[in-house]
């Protein structure tokens, strides 16, 4: 069938009227966006010590930190509200993130932040006496909200921080400051990163306090000579203003990394002396362990990951580790050492992601044997010899804590047998109690604290009881896991939403959601807040919705299955989906195949974009949000760990981009972008438009000015976005039963 044209379909579009509210079993996108009524609540406790945590509670004169006792339950004001008042203020500060001294006399205080990229990074911070009762602002009168990443030395007699790209510190006592990282250069950037670090290896935080509060290991990266990408801002001033960023794609030039130790008495750096160009590698974590550095550094390819031990001194490096694969290698981002010097590793080597316990002399031994994958460490309990980890052996879509002696010859799941669902867990330092949470696909978390390893419930720290009330007064059928047989032993998990008043006679349209890169997964059975919400919104008005995971997405299901998209993003994804969606077809006869639609985010985006343009015959209707139309124009760490470099996979690089397809589309398309994305530029969308109208196809598309990945900036974006979505959807793919 044939489009109508863009400027007219939006007109015709946002006349549908969205669903009427007399029903309080049905949703609304005003009750899901435009209030708190689905909001869930969380859980601001840490631990203290061993036996004890505090938690952020709300008062009428404002925040307060309590202590509280594991086992009794009692509760102890650390900090009330009223210390939390600055000096001549009204109000006390809102607290957004804290920390002690080690002996609690001082608590450094994070307040007013604001957005670096992706995350809240950047704000002000605050340090009470608490004996002396004093408050005072850290930063020597900066800029508001100018101040990275504070943290108290071990002694708690200075607190670091990072400001315009460099380290500070600031004496406690008689608040002098003293910059350790005088660069003049605009290019260097000491103790934080760059984009492509932060986005990809997740390193935003990027110092680390010595042992003896003499001296602070950080990074350096110097962004000369990386291309710079243009963010325009048409909207806040009366000329457009200019962001430009250092962002390296596909095949170019990244910044050169590299870690230094800086003494505070001369604020001279000992650069650490790691082999390779610092262009062409990355230093991707990096501790202090018993007085030296430790660092994990990647190759440019990512299929190799050495860990090395660093003197701080004399900067000498050796290494102690090799993890390597034909595909890629992931960081270890959270390496336990024991007191004798052993330390764990996750690695892949084995054909499944295991834990090995390796000695510096090279020694090593499996922990975890067994056909199934370690998802996530949590934990070690050095005491009784145990490993606490985040698995599910027998089931992709669940997750459950078990542990495994250290000697490889037990283990256990700790996690009840009786309880499904997604399982996290916080491990106190002594790891004989955790913070439990617990939630399902269709039930909001709870959180309790329970003993280990008995998993004994000793209290409810939130139940969420107003949300699942909401919920549960909803109309719904249970959402379904299903396992999708495709032949050749091909098994892909996928989970289900069905309207509530489900007719198995009856045909109803069929709604994908897919994400479908190697970075994540969709089929998780766990709460999903306002995304599920709107899935079922799209359930009760006659959508059958079904997300499907395909091969190479992050699912705990072997090596095989992970690194099968090496090479192939954007080619082998597609084409499982299309092949599950028609087995579907086979097994569900109330599926109407002429009533398919696909939506995605981000890489799911560009999922959705290869779903319409490669298989026209399948799908109807597709909405990519935030898309890379073109995998060479997306960054070189994610890209390049996938899919290589450029000119080693031409094939891939050209086969599994959605813009060299764009001809073949035939449905319904409808694209959205932020012009102010960083991460999935504009640029790109820009490029597909131009393609699509080179071929005189038909489409609709919603710009959202200076709007980044996210796009939720700005007053009733999410909302604007959603009804968007809809609408779209009511009218290009017909819902209700037929």
């Amino acid at each position: 069938m044939k489009i109508r044209p863009h400027f007219l379909l939006l007109i015709v579009f946002f006349s549908i009227p969205v669903f009427a509210e007399e029903d309080p079993g049905l949703l609304t996108l005003d009750r899901i966006y435009g209030g708190d009524e689905f909001s869930a609540q969380n859980v601001s406790v840490r631990w203290l010590d061993e036996a004890s945590y505090t938690a952020i509670e709300d008062t009428e004169k404002g925040q307060e930190i309590a202590l509280y006792d594991a086992e009794s339950g009692e509760r102890t004001v650390l900090v009330g509200a009223e210390q939390l008042v600055p000096p001549g203020g009204a109000s006390a500060l809102v607290v957004e993130d804290y920390a002690f001294s080690k002996d609690r006399s001082l608590l450094l205080i994070y307040t007013n932040s604001q957005r670096v990229w992706r995350q809240n990074t950047r704000g002000d911070y605050w340090l009470l006496d608490r004996s002396a009762r004093q408050l005072w602002p850290l930063g020597g009168g900066g800029p508001a909200a100018s101040m990275m990443f504070a943290k108290l030395s071990p002694d708690g007699t200075k607190v670091a921080f990072v400001r315009n790209k460099k380290i500070f510190v600031e004496d406690v006592r008689d608040h002098s400051i003293v910059c350790l990282t005088p660069t003049i250069s605009s290019t260097l950037i000491n103790g934080t990163s760059d984009w492509v670090y932060e986005e990809e290896l997740g390193l935003r935080d990027g110092y680390r306090w010595g042992p003896d509060s003499k001296s602070i290991a950080y990074w350096q990266l110097d962004t000369d000579g990386v291309e710079l990408l243009p963010l325009i801002n048409n909207t806040d001033s009366l000329y457009p203003t200019v962001n430009w960023i250092p962002y390296p794609k596909v095949g170019q030039r990244n910044s050169s990394g590299r870690v230094g130790v800086v003494t505070l008495d001369n604020a001279e750096t000992t650069w650490m002396s790691v082999p390779g160009d610092p262009r062409n590698h990355y230093i991707a974590w990096m501790e202090w362990q018993n007085g030296q550095l430790v660092l994990q550094q990647l190759n440019r390819l990512q299929n190799t990951n050495r860990v090395m031990r660093a003197n701080p001194l004399t900067g000498d490096v050796r290494t102690i580790a090799v993890d390597q694969d034909e595909a890629w290698v992931e960081v270890n981002d959270n390496l336990e050492w024991l007191d004798d010097g052993r330390f764990t590793l996750l690695s892949e080597r084995t054909g499944w992601r295991q834990l090995h316990l390796h000695t510096e002399t090279g020694e090593t031994r499996l922990v975890t044997p067994g056909e199934f994958d370690v998802i996530k460490m949590v934990g070690i309990n050095q005491e009784d010899e145990l490993a606490y980890f985040i698995a599910s052996p027998q089931d992709a879509t669940q997750r459950f804590l078990y542990s495994a002696r250290l000697d490889g010859s037990e283990i256990t799941r700790i996690t009840p047998e009786n309880l499904r669902g997604n399982h996290q867990y916080r491990i106190s330092p002594n790891s004989k109690w955790a913070f439990h949470t617990v939630s399902t696909f269709d039930k909001p978390p709870v959180t309790h604290l329970v003993t280990l390893p008995e998993h004994r419930k000793v209290r409810v720290l939130e139940d969420n009881k107003e949300l699942s009330g909401a919920v549960n007064r909803l109309r719904r059928t249970a959402g379904e896991f299903l396992r999708v047989h495709v032949g050749d032993g091909v098994v892909f998990d996928a989970w289900c939403i069905k309207p509530p008043d489900f007719d198995p006679a009856k045909k109803y349209p069929l709604l994908l959601y897919v994400y479908g890169e190697p970075a994540g997964t969709t089929v998780v059975d766990r709460w999903n807040g306002k995304s599920y919400l709107w899935h079922l919104m799209l359930a009760q008005r006659g959508y059958v919705v079904v997300s499907i995971d395909n091969r190479g997405t992050r699912v705990p299901r072997g090596r095989a299955w992970r690194k099968s998209i090496y090479k192939r993003v954007g080619v082998l994804p597609p084409q499982d989906q299309a092949t599950a969606l028609q087995q579907l077809f086979r097994d569900h006869p109330y599926l109407d195949s002429q009533r398919v639609g696909v939506w995605g985010w981000s890489g799911g985006g560009s999922m959705s974009l290869n779903a319409i343009f490669k298989y026209p015959e399948l799908y109807r209707t597709a909405i990519a949000i935030a898309a890379v139309p073109n995998q060479r124009y997306y960054d070189t760490i994610y890209q390049e760990r996938y899919m290589g470099l450029p000119a080693d996979n031409v094939d891939g690089f050209r086969e599994g981009s959605p813009i060299n397809f764009a001809h073949q589309l035939e449905g319904n398309l409808l694209v959205i972008h932020g012009t102010g994305d960083d991460n999935c530029h504009y640029q790109t969308f820009e490029m597909l438009v131009n393609e699509l109208i080179r071929h005189e196809k038909q489409f609709s598309m919603m710009s959202y000015p200076n709007r980044t990945h996210a796009i939720r900036e700005g007053e009733n974006t999410t909302q604007h976005l959603r009804t968007l979505m809809t609408r779209y959807l009511l009218e290009h793919l017909p819902a209700g039963a037929e």
